[in-house]
């Protein structure tokens, strides 16, 4: 083999291992949440801003179209809270009950956060009877 071209498959191989690297620091990191029925990411700089961005199906791909994601949510119809907080290492710091439904504001293993009631919240879970809604760092809009 020519040195010439021996040179340009190491500079081809070389480009693409950068190429991969970088995708691979840019790329975002795992999705919040596992399974559900449908996904939601809140995009914005702010809660004045945010728009929320519905993927019944291939959430981890449309994540990867969008941008300012600051916050992400998943509604389930079955739900086992005990063990949904062990999976994201979660604990309950306060609870508010509504007439249709009980949320839980927690502590967890997520990477976006707010501050509710003095306390730093990164997973809030609204409990209704027919579904579960789980948001970080909350559940924006109406549910």
């Amino acid at each position: 083999m020519k040195p010439e071209i021996r040179a340009v498959k190491i500079f081809i191989l070389l480009a693409l291992a950068a190429v991969m690297l970088a995708a691979a620091v840019a790329l975002p990191k795992r999705l919040c949440f596992e399974g559900g029925e449908v996904y939601t990411f809140y995009c914005g700089t702010s809660s004045a801003d945010c728009k929320e961005v519905t993927a019944e199906k291939n959430a981890a791909a449309v994540r990867l179209s969008l941008k300012n994601v600051c916050g992400e949510a998943v509604v389930y119809k079955s739900f086992d809270l005990d063990g949904f907080l062990k999976q994201v290492r979660g604990r309950v710091v306060f609870t508010e009950e509504l007439s249709d439904s009980v949320n839980y504001y927690c502590t967890a293993d997520l990477p976006y956060s707010v501050t509710v009631n003095g306390h730093r919240i990164n997973l809030h879970i609204c409990v209704r009877a027919d579904s579960v809604k789980a948001g970080s760092p909350i559940i924006f809009g109406g549910y």
